[in-house]
């Protein structure tokens, strides 16, 4: 493989683990800074869970002017949370979108955007090597060829 192709693919490979790095920083950042609105604006109110899974999780709750609300995108922090549950409530009263579980923290989201960052630098690793190898082999095979036709 051409040197230039190596850098070139070798720096694609970087650029990407760098931007999932940037993307699981800025998820953290965000969850910090959804916590510190809620915190600002904090009501707390009992809520049903209709809907649970893993990853997400939507609840209705009532506020004290008599809206019902149920965050658009679901709630924060939704694991282990089950259909039917009647749970506590945090969210803001500047925007009831915000709503997460009572207790539950932006700490949450270390551990899993973390865990992405580093597998995503295992993958790029692993890619940059294969490529690596790529091109020594074949390297060492056009070497080869070169020899045999002049011989």
């Amino acid at each position: 493989m051409n040197p230039t192709i190596l850098r070139r693919v070798q720096k694609v490979l970087l650029t990407l683990g760098m931007v999932v790095t940037a993307m699981c920083l800025v998820l953290i950042v965000a969850c910090f800074r959804n916590d510190a609105e809620i915190e600002k604006h904090k009501a707390t109110v009992t809520a049903d869970v209709v809907y649970a899974d893993r990853l997400h999780a939507n609840a209705y709750f009532q506020t004290p002017d008599g809206s019902v609300h149920s965050p658009r995108l679901g709630l924060l922090y939704p694991t282990e949370l089950t259909a039917g549950q009647r749970i506590r409530v945090d969210y803001s009263t500047a925007n009831p979108d915000l709503a997460k579980p009572t207790g539950r923290t932006a700490v949450l989201s270390i551990v899993p955007a973390v865990s992405v960052a580093v597998l995503g630098w295992i993958v790029v690793g692993a890619l940059m090597l294969g490529v690596a190898e790529f091109s020594r082999r074949w390297g060492r095979r056009r070497a080869a060829l070169r020899t045999a036709r002049d011989e």
